[in-house]
């Protein structure tokens, strides 16, 4: 089993920002009110003529260009989104076909916002095993696409945006370290779209109860991401024999300051040594993790041999962590 990392790393963020000055003229908030309750300032959104598949495109590009790859020498594509373009083909056949990468085989992966966790974790497989060369994983939401702007405990926590990483065999020692991967359906009803699939599909009734766009009961939610997110990095560096010692980058999904915060405490980690993004962006679902951290590595916060954990949780109930060793690119 070969070792494999992450070599390459790109994002791309929409250029419209819609900040808690605007979410006040559009709903019954304010600032202070979403500032002191999630941390969140501001958020971008896809304009009307981008969707999923164009965020990941740029996201995509940049990562190969970082990764120093071309499109042809990609061998998979997976996508994490619970906002695909449509509901099939899936967004990663349309982005092979945009990045003009033929030989890569293609699919979408759904695990809400802890889909590019699930997503690196069977890039990696291929990889390890010598089926493939290289994987091209892309988080990706278009939220604003199935936000209900009337209701104003959820519209003011998410945003659009995509990141992307390329999986590669590296150097022995270096790369993933173990990954820990979790799921609970009895949660099934804390966060959800519950009409648009074969259970409840498009119909008068639904468009007219707003049953196309997110729903969550964030008490329960909040409760759940406080405790998975310690409890699934804890998992994940047992098995890669760590402690939180040892850490040098912790990449947390950005969902909530005030979850971010608790993990911190738990850990004793200092602000350095912790990458919160969600002030600018909000919560971006698969997309999160892969943005924070390509900004961490282009502000110069990673370096070669660091110990990195990335950790997520979203709907279905999911959660899942990974410790990395970063570098050891074999060129």
């Amino acid at each position: 089993m070969r070792s494999v990392g992450i070599i390459g790393t790109g994002a791309y963020l929409p250029e419209r920002r819609l900040t808690n000055s605007d979410l006040e003229k559009m709903v019954d908030t304010s600032d202070e009110w979403i500032t002191s309750r999630t941390g969140i300032k501001e958020r971008r959104i896809a304009a009307e003529d981008e969707a999923s598949s164009d965020l990941a495109v740029k996201a995509a590009k940049q990562a190969m260009e970082n990764a120093g790859i071309t499109a042809d020498q990609v061998d998979l594509i997976i996508v994490a989104t619970v906002t695909p373009d449509m509901s099939f083909p899936a967004t990663a056949c349309l982005v092979q076909e945009q990045i003009g990468a033929p030989k890569a085989a293609t699919f979408d992966l759904s695990a809400a916002c802890t889909g590019f966790i699930y997503g690196i974790s069977t890039a990696a497989q291929f990889i390890a095993t010598g089926t493939y060369q290289h994987a091209l994983v892309i988080g990706v939401e278009c939220l604003s696409r199935i936000v209900d702007w009337t209701d104003r405990n959820t519209c003011v926590l998410f945003g659009d945006g995509a990141g992307a990483a390329v999986l590669g065999p590296v150097k022995e020692g270096y790369g993933f370290q173990s990954f820990e991967l979790g799921g609970d359906g009895s949660g099934k009803d804390l966060l959800k779209v519950a009409a648009g699939g074969s259970r409840l599909p498009a119909s008068e009734n639904t468009v007219a109860n707003s049953l196309h766009t997110l729903y969550m009961n964030g008490r329960e939610v909040f409760k759940f991401a406080v405790r998975v997110m310690t409890s699934a990095s804890d998992v994940a560096l047992e098995k890669a024999n760590l402690s939180f010692e040892d850490i040098d980058l912790f990449v947390p999904h950005q969902a909530n300051l005030r979850i971010i915060d608790a993990a911190m405490k738990r850990y004793g980690l200092p602000d350095e040594k912790v990458v919160v993004n969600l002030d600018r962006y909000g919560n971006m679902s698969s997309a999160s993790i892969p943005v924070a951290l390509h900004e961490a590595i282009e502000e110069g916060r990673v370096s070669d041999g660091d110990t990195l954990v990335l950790c997520g949780f979203g709907g279905g109930l999911t959660w899942g962590a990974t410790v990395l060793n970063w570098g050891g690119a074999i060129k």
